[in-house]
């Protein structure tokens, strides 16, 4: 089951299932009036089930995504991937020996990545930072939990980073990731009663520039050296998450230091069982 946001034809936001390709909305209640209330049920797919709908609405490029998010925070790890440990390292000498050790430790590296009104959704755009010249996207497998804790989903995350602002000093990891326009989630979010093998949950990133693909590169969860449970209970710990969460579980995909993204470029991040988020890349006041 997949259910997201959107802005319906009257200008009102909607929660709404995908199917066939269609959006259909939801009559949302008093004991679920929004899309949080229905991934904290203790069965969200169940609920949802449980909700009247309207009109289905045929998907096409006049639809309006939102991002599938309300207040929840969106936390991301890193260098939960091989790929990852190298491009860190190679981005700076300095900090080169933490990345190592982060790697192999029993502690993963855990930071706040967005609130909510620094997310973006599918056909939204994406920023890069003015003052950074090496602009990257992350893409992720991004676990969707309930105020338990309780992975009751995923959807498809993009934690854009400037590399070279990180790789300047580690301590200036909160510049380089939280900002403006900084993460992008959905289309959609895929609920799930489990998850489905490492290996089916495949991670594709394609970058479009000028209407040719640029980048193209695929990797999946089977490479990733950390467990999703494992990033979960690490989250949590001394963590209370009232609303939820969503927590980016690190990238495997990292394009060489010759490759920035450039305002206008596409950059489109499919995940297995999931769906492709797209986004175009904006730099700059008014973008």
């Amino acid at each position: 089951m997949n259910i997201t946001k959107c802005i319906d034809s009257a200008g009102q936001i909607r929660v709404a299932l995908v199917e066939d390709g269609n959006l259909i909305p939801l009559q949302t209640t008093a004991e679920l009036p929004t899309l949080s209330a229905i991934l904290a049920a203790e069965n969200p797919k169940a609920a949802a089930a449980s909700l009247a709908r309207d009109q289905s609405i045929a998907i096409d490029d006049s639809t309006q995504w939102l991002p599938p998010i309300d207040q929840q925070e969106v936390w991301a790890a890193g260098v939960t991937y091989k790929r990852s440990q190298t491009a860190r390292m190679e981005e700076s000498e300095a900090a080169a020996s933490c990345y190592d050790r982060v790697y192999n430790a029993d502690r993963p590296e855990i930071f706040f990545k967005a609130t909510p009104s620094r997310v973006s959704g599918h056909q939204q755009p994406l920023r890069i930072r003015t003052d950074a010249k090496w602009n990257v996207p992350e893409p992720e497998i991004t676990l969707v939990l309930s105020p338990a804790l309780k992975i009751v989903g995923l959807t498809v995350g993009n934690d854009m980073s400037s590399r070279d602002i990180e790789g300047e000093n580690p301590l200036y990891l909160p510049q380089a990731k939280c900002y403006d326009q900084c993460a992008g989630l959905g289309p959609w979010i895929t609920l799930m009663d489990e998850l489905p093998s490492a290996d089916a949950i495949t991670v594709d990133l394609k970058i479009v520039r000028d209407g040719a693909i640029v980048f193209d590169q695929a990797t999946s969860a089977a490479e990733m050296a950390r467990k999703f449970d494992d990033l979960v209970q690490w989250l949590g710990r001394d963590n209370t998450m009232a609303d939820g969460a969503f927590l980016m579980t690190g990238t495997g995909i990292v394009p060489t230091s010759d490759f920035t993204l450039l305002p206008d470029d596409v950059v489109n991040i499919t995940i297995g069982g999931v769906g492709t988020l797209s986004n175009r890349i904006v730099q700059g006041a008014g973008s």
